[in-house]
């Protein structure tokens, strides 16, 4: 079954854009506009996990990426897939064969030629089971791809070759009408083999195991230290559109520090937590900004045997009030979710209604104590307990504390039910999460592009992101109908989506909780940045520092 979890990951990590620019002199292009120290600083609430393509698995890592790599295709602020290295695309045999027409005199870092060759080699690497990418079954339209990663062929055997140096063709297994959008994302970026057979399993792990062919290089990154640096790669083949000399990050997880230095004028940016939001709104640097991320609560049935009691799961679900969660504890303008897709994921193609409201199981995300007391009990005396002592695994940041916090009182006000609440840093949280290292877990997911299957396929039953082992056959099938059936059908596609959709919300498979807002203030003199909501969300390549405020 193809699983093209078109998602990414652990969405807390969004990156938010920062900028210094305190000189008034004429820029870089002499028109008056740029200010002569094109330099940002801002803030992150996590440290960076990896550089490495095959291995990146979070918003933060992919955000990276896609600012110090290049791949075929960059998106615009429309989130349409522009051309980049691809300079030609030919589609032939019915949406199934592509012939890219690559760019010429385009380096690395370290000198050598970008050639079609390297996308083979990258596509090659992730998909490889030796790579043990968690993210190989992103490459399931392509040719042989899950027989791959599924160990019953060779990498050789995947859907592209390099022509020659310039001229790449891939072959997909069926059409996949958002595969242009695909290959905008670092997962499908090309790779130097000269790099990573040198530096073999450091590949990505400090950004002296690196090269670059993007906008700018990594640098000053030791693989786990709390800052790190973007400088302009000289390198890089439309460096003239590129007007940041350099961007430097610092890892702040609490936005109360992040707030005193942006006060202090260290920082140029910094997220906002509830009290911060409310006190600041009014001000022109103050952004919302509302992503397609959702966070989560899994209930993790391989390890508490009693979460395999969907009355159990239900119960846990209509205790928490989802309303007072988002505005009297966090009060950042995350919004209540109607099921596990959220808001800005499209619409149906044939009425325009929104997915979320035809989806929307209100039982499943509505608060009811009466009725989760009632439910608990009846699945206490089918499992033939009295009582649930869980733990809750979370991050250390302050929007994850704040959440965490109240779903340990929501939940211990169910009878029998005692929940401890693990903090640890976000690295941390993620590997422990991969390796279903928990009983109960706050998740955040952000989409790649805006589409349901996005957050649908995360809970198929072989995925590699769905960890806490729900599983439905109906709801499989749908999804396999919907890729692979009606893949031309977008009606027919789009109601096996919201069907499984509600099938996942009818079995409490996941308990759905917000929508991420990420409010911030930001310099105004800050341009040219690119925003995408239902995906990697920053790409600073055009960003510069104004003389204007």
């Amino acid at each position: 079954m193809n699983k093209k979890l078109l998602a990414t990951f652990a969405a807390t990590t969004a990156l938010f854009l920062t900028a210094c620019g305190n000189n008034e002199k004429t820029g870089q292009t002499g028109s008056g506009k740029y200010a002569d120290k094109q330099e940002l600083r801002w803030t992150e609430a996590s440290t960076l996990a990896t550089a490495d393509l095959s291995k990146a698995t979070d918003t933060l890592s992919f955000n990276t990426l896609m600012n110090t790599q290049e791949g075929l295709y960059r998106l615009d602020k429309k989130g349409q897939p522009q051309p980049a290295l691809a300079v030609k695309t030919k589609k032939s045999n019915g949406g199934k064969t592509y012939d890219f027409t690559l760019r010429k005199n385009v380096k690395w870092s370290n000198g050598d030629p970008v050639t079609a060759k390297d996308f083979v080699y990258s596509w090659q690497r992730t998909v490889d089971p030796k790579t043990a990418s968690q993210d190989a079954f992103y490459f399931d339209g392509v040719k042989n791809a899950t027989d791959i990663y599924n160990g019953k062929k060779d990498k050789s055997t995947l859907g592209i070759k390099a022509l020659d140096d310039h001229h790449l063709q891939v072959t997909l297994a069926k059409p996949v009408s958002y595969f242009d959008k695909l290959l905008a994302w670092p997962l499908f970026y090309p790779l130097n083999q000269k790099t990573v057979d040198k530096y073999g399993a450091k590949y990505g792990t400090q950004s002296k195991y690196l090269v670059s062919n993007g906008p700018f290089k990594l640098t000053k990154w030791d693989g786990t230290g709390k800052s790190w640096t973007l400088v302009k790669n000289g390198s890089y083949w439309d460096k003239k559109h590129v007007h940041l000399d350099k961007i430097t990050e610092l890892v702040t997880e609490s936005t109360t520090t992040s707030y005193n230095m942006y006060s202090a004028k260290k920082v140029d940016e910094t997220l906002l937590n509830g009290q911060q939001v409310k006190a600041n709104k009014n001000k022109k640097d103050f952004v919302k900004r509302l992503p397609t991320a959702t966070t989560r609560l899994d209930l993790n049935q391989n390890k508490v045997p009693a979460f395999r009691n969907k009355k159990i799961r239900q119960a846990f679900s209509l205790a928490i009030d989802r309303k007072q969660l988002t505005d009297k504890v966090l009060q950042d303008g995350s919004e209540p979710l109607k099921g596990f897709v959220p808001s800005q994921m499209g619409d149906n193609p044939q009425t325009g209604q929104y997915f979320e409201n035809e989806a929307y199981v209100k039982k499943a995300v509505s608060f009811n104590l009466k009725k989760a007391k009632s439910l608990l009990k009846e699945g206490y005396q089918e499992e033939n307990i009295k009582s649930l002592k869980v733990n809750l695994l979370t991050s250390d940041t302050d929007s994850s504390k704040q959440a965490a916090e109240f779903l340990q009182s929501k939940l211990e006000s169910l009878p029998g039910v005692s929940v401890s609440v693990s903090k640890v840093p976000f690295v941390q949280m993620i590997s422990r999460q991969s390796q279903k290292d928990y009983q109960m877990t706050v998740k955040t997911w952000q989409s790649v592009f805006a589409d349901p299957i996005n957050f649908l396929d995360v809970f198929e039953s072989a995925t590699s992101y769905n960890t806490s082992g729900f599983k439905n056959a109906e709801f499989d099938k749908l999804l396999d109908q919907s890729e692979n059936e009606y893949g031309n059908q977008p009606e027919k596609r789009w109601q096996n989506l919201v069907q499984a959709e509600k099938i996942l919300m009818e079995d409490q498979g996941t308990i759905p909780l917000y929508q991420v807002a990420k409010s911030q203030l930001l310099r105004t003199n800050v341009k040219g940045i690119i925003f995408n909501p239902a995906g990697v969300p920053y790409d600073w390549k055009k960003a510069y520092i104004s003389n204007e405020q």
